[in-house]
């Protein structure tokens, strides 16, 4: 009697569950664990190496010390769960970073030099005579070399600095490798002013000429501070700040007014989580701009004569996808309102929602209605999965509770196991815990690791994973037996080879974060493993820009361990470009096919080994293709039981 195909799959996937080996880690999946203690407050952080993630905080009085003062940078050691305290010479108090083509970190802006208290020193004083000897650095440039000997240290040069100053600028990585660096104010304070404050300009590293004035930062006052700003396949720029936005097109110094963002302010001190939903070639690798929660406030609302951590956040996300849409859309909303959550692009293609208060906003203040010195209150301690993929309103599901409230100044980054390291959060001017125990929200030096749900599954350990990526160029192999393919082999047709750029986190922002999936074919092997065809970035640097990243192999939403690779040149500078590669046509076995009895009708972008008709093509599923791989797989399943 005939056996429907779907019948046979609902057989094959009851087999393969059957022989999956037991996981180490299951007690681990979906949890957060506390691994170890940050040293400074984590107010900024980026993954440097496999190994290694650098903190950065504002100047204050972090126990750690270096060179006869407190530290407020360290080298974070994910093996041994250790720091190493690093000097730097300035305040970065909000600064900015991304990384450049060439694997260098930028780190830009700051504040004033400061004492006891985060009380600004004097103006003929500010040039390391504090008692944390820092020295301003609003103009401030610092650069790392990221190390796995424990060899390197910012590199803060005032001969290097800028010719004005940036409190909360943004960064972005452009096609050629250099960095963007828009906005900020001079001065400091809980949002931005026109009158001595307001730094309306656009500049880059390395210099390409005296910064210039962006009309869009003189328009949307008082909210600007971290623009949101993201590169675009296009090659121009998404801009979005207070109720506005824009397209920017940076090359000609031209900007295109779009449609106000709906329903509340996102950027800082909003603090709505943002992100780029995984570009793909499903999709075109188009970037898509997700934004959830914020504040709504008028322009005139945003003071300090009101108690702010009293009003509810908003729950509302919207999205668009400038390229191809100027047109915002409602995505599912957030389960309640909430400031300062943080998206991280998992590699499986979903998002992971953490930290955030549900009342008031980012910042902290003197004020008689703060809670200590915050401006927001009530954290929210249940961390999200947001699917993009999933049908309208069921997007969303949850993840893990942590114990730690993470509010302002908290972080989060991708690491190459597919784990997210979350720290941070320090609404006060100084490290006060001993100083002021009144306090509700001290400053947080626990680090945690949170693991996604695939943790309890086995993970591919495949060969053949690249160092280097192009734009364009000739395609790769990447190796997979049947075991990393969850012993079926069908699994190789859900299988996707991705980049993760992990950016640089602060203020609820991963400055150049993408999530990037290559274009792939493949060919079955009599074994039951397979051989997974990868072609190189598409030949467009402005889809993902040169720089290191993660190169992940997902199967069937599992992530491997990631490789470390450098994408284009590995320097500044026009990257090479070659033709856009051509793949082999996706093959299963005739051997495979013969040797258990199985038919196979060419169909759609499979073809029998031997068998050409000279195309190219994707990866992409039909009634046939999965038919014939159901007869294959059956033959397979024979031999495993």
């Amino acid at each position: 009697m005939p056996i429907s195909p779907f019948t046979l799959l609902h057989v094959l996937s009851l087999a393969a569950v059957s022989l999956s080996p037991i996981p180490a880690q299951a007690q681990l999946a979906n949890t957060f664990k506390y691994v170890g203690l940050s040293g400074v407050s984590a107010q900024q952080l980026f993954l440097g190496t496999m190994n290694k993630v650098y903190i950065v905080d504002k100047t204050e009085n972090n126990n750690a010390t270096v060179n006869g003062h407190p530290a407020w940078a360290t080298e974070y050691d994910l093996t041994t769960n250790t720091f190493r305290t690093m000097d730097v010479l300035s305040n970065s108090f909000c600064a900015g970073g991304t990384v450049l083509g060439n694997g260098t970190w930028l780190n830009v802006g700051g504040n004033q030099a400061i004492t006891y208290g985060g009380v600004s020193m004097p103006t003929a004083q500010q040039s390391g005579q504090s008692p944390y000897k820092d020295w301003d650095g609003g103009k401030a440039i610092r650069l790392i070399d990221p190390c796995d000997d424990e060899s390197c240290e910012w590199v803060d040069n005032p001969a290097m600095y800028m010719t004005s100053r940036r409190w909360y600028p943004t960064l972005e990585t452009l096609e050629d490798g250099s960095a963007m660096i828009m906005g900020g104010c001079e001065w400091g304070g809980y949002v931005n002013y026109a009158d001595n404050q307001n730094n309306p300009t656009v500049e880059y590293f390395p210099s390409k000429g005296q910064p210039f004035t962006l009309n869009f930062l003189l328009k949307t006052m008082p909210v600007n501070l971290f623009p949101l700003i993201w590169l675009l396949p296009s090659g121009n720029m998404l801009v979005q700040a207070e109720f506005q936005a824009e397209i920017f097109d940076y090359k000609n110094n031209i900007e295109y007014p779009i449609n106000d963002i709906p329903d509340c302010v996102r950027v800082y001190p909003a603090s709505a989580g943002t992100a780029v939903f995984p570009m793909t070639p499903e999709n075109n690798w188009t970037a898509t701009i997700i934004f959830c929660g914020g504040t709504f406030l008028e322009a005139d609302q945003w003071t300090t004569t009101w108690a702010i951590n009293t009003y509810p956040a908003n729950q509302s996300c919207v999205k668009i996808s400038p390229d191809v849409d100027l047109t915002w859309y409602h995505e599912d909303p957030l389960d309640t309102g909430r400031s300062m959550g943080n998206f991280i692009n998992l590699p499986d293609g979903r998002l992971f929602y953490v930290n955030g208060a549900h009342l008031g906003t980012a910042g902290y203040g003197p004020e008689d209605w703060t809670i200590g010195q915050s401006y927001a209150d009530q954290p929210l301690y249940q961390s999200w999965y947001f699917d993009p993929k999933a049908a309208s309103g069921s997007k969303w599901s949850k993840a893990a509770v942590s114990p730690i409230p993470r509010m302002y100044h908290s972080v989060a980054s991708l690491l190459p196991d597919g784990s997210v390291i979350v720290s941070g959060s320090n609404p006060n001017a100084d490290c006060d815990k001993e100083l002021n125990t009144t306090y509700t929200y001290f400053t947080q030096y626990q680090v945690e690791i949170f693991y996604p749900d695939y943790w309890d599954k086995p993970k591919p350990n495949p060969t053949g994973m690249p160092s280097q990526i192009t734009y364009g160029g000739d395609p790769f192999d990447i190796h997979l037996t049947l075991s990393d393919l969850a012993n079926n082999t069908m699994n190789i047709n859900a299988t996707r080879a991705v980049i993760i750029r992990t950016g640089f986190s602060t203020h609820t922002m991963n400055m150049g974060q993408r999530h990037v999936e290559l274009e792939t074919s493949f060919t079955t092997q009599d074994d039951g493993g397979a051989v997974l065809h990868v072609a190189q970035m598409e030949p467009n640097p402005a889809i993902l820009v040169p720089g290191p990243a993660l190169f992940f192999i997902v199967v069937n939403g599992v992530p491997s361990n990631a490789s470390w690779i450098t994408v284009g040149d590995g320097t500044i500078g026009q990257q090479t470009i070659k033709a856009k590669s051509v793949l082999p046509r996706s093959q299963i076995s005739a051997q495979l096919m013969a040797q258990y009895g199985g038919s196979y009708s060419r169909s759609g972008s499979y073809v029998v080994a031997g068998q050409s008709d000279g195309c190219k093509s994707k990866n992409i599923v039909n009634t046939g293709q999965m038919i014939g791989l159901v007869v294959m797989s059956l033959g397979l399943l024979g031999i495993l039981i």
